[in-house]
């Protein structure tokens, strides 16, 4: 039986305590190089300029030589008006991405001795910065495709007799949401090349409220390539890409695997590593967050056989790339800009 992949040294190459260890100083010429490349040549965020700004050493900024604008290594980016030196938000990144089923709020800010408050906004703009900078190319080849429903049904009366029946209409939960992936398979010359590359390589995630024909429909034409394989269950929300696309299907009511060998496994994979987090971790998603979640584990799933490393510097660097331009979690707790639900219609 192979190895997993957890279990192998390739999976740990980095530790919290190797980053708890860093100074002040080796935390600043991280971002430095994550961001620019040195502390030398710079980038101005406001003029956006790069060039050698002056250096003011005593506060660790600079001053823009174009537009006398003095800015941070994190100005401009989704930690810019921070509180906490770097090293606290590097060593609480580490520990959110070595939990490979998601961190809780409570439990990172008791490992990085933060306010409850301060770790939950933390662990949002990581799960912001991978939502802004998720790859949204079409998908191509062999696609597994599947939902899962979020909030069913509220907890049920104590006495029988005051129970309803959820399953009609006009008694379902109004924040049921359903969750709807498609991930794409490595390619035969892919998993050849590799023996890492194995199961599913990239992933597209969104919320809708119900799965339905049309809400199917109108994703697969936007996400998916025509002609393109997909596995799914026996739904017939995914019976309207039969025309468009070569759709296999497998009854999950007689059989987890086709006799043609046809499963969804893929999407399977990622909703029990998306349900460990919600029941396991967070217990609590509210819908407004609901795909910031969903694309955090999406993400885990796609980089599951990436060191714990490569993870660490990949979402660091899309947090620097992520502007603070209407983040709604600078000022968080004073509801300064109210989040929104994205839906799929």
């Amino acid at each position: 039986m192979a190895q997993h992949f957890l279990l192998s040294g390739k999976a740990r190459t980095l530790s919290s305590y190797e980053v708890a260890q860093l100074s002040d100083e080796q935390a600043f010429e991280l971002i430095c190089e994550l961001r620019w490349g040195s502390k030398e040549n710079v980038v101005c965020p406001k003029c956006c300029i790069q060039h050698i700004a002056y250096r003011i050493k005593t506060r660790n900024q600079w001053r823009c030589k174009h537009c006398q604008h003095t800015f941070s290594v994190t100005s401009g980016t989704i930690f810019a008006n921070r509180k906490k030196p770097i090293k606290v938000y590097l060593f609480a990144l580490m520990e959110w991405v070595n939990a490979v089923k998601g961190l809780s709020s409570l439990q990172l800010a008791r490992n990085a001795k933060l306010n409850p408050r301060t770790a939950f906004v933390l662990s949002h703009k990581f799960r912001k910065a991978l939502l802004e900078s998720r790859d949204m190319q079409p998908l191509s080849g062999e696609i597994d495709m599947d939902g899962t429903y979020v909030h069913p049904a509220p907890r049920k009366a104590n006495k029988k007799s005051d129970r309803i029946d959820y399953r009609l209409k006009e008694n379902q939960n109004p924040d049921k949401r359903c969750v709807i992936v498609a991930r794409e398979h490595y390619s035969a010359a892919e998993k050849a090349n590799n023996v890492l590359h194995c199961g599913a390589k990239r992933s597209h995630v969104f919320v809708a409220h119900t799965e339905s024909q049309s809400v199917v429909k109108s994703f697969a034409d936007k996400f998916i390539n025509p002609n393109t394989r997909i596995n799914t269950d026996e739904s017939n929300a995914y019976d309207v890409l039969l025309p468009y696309y070569d759709l296999r299907t497998v009854n999950h009511k007689e059989e987890y695997r086709s006799d043609l060998g046809v499963t969804n496994n893929q999407a399977e994979s990622l909703f029990s590593r998306f349900k460990r987090m919600y029941y396991g971790q967070v217990h609590r998603i509210s819908n407004e967050y609901l795909l910031n979640y969903a694309n955090e584990i999406a993400y885990r799933e796609d980089n599951r056989r990436q060191s714990n490393k490569t993870q660490f510097i990949d979402v660091l660097s899309r947090c620097l790339k992520t502007t603070n331009e209407n983040n709604e979690w600078c000022g968080y707790w004073q509801r300064k800009i109210i989040h929104q639900e994205v839906i799929w219609q």
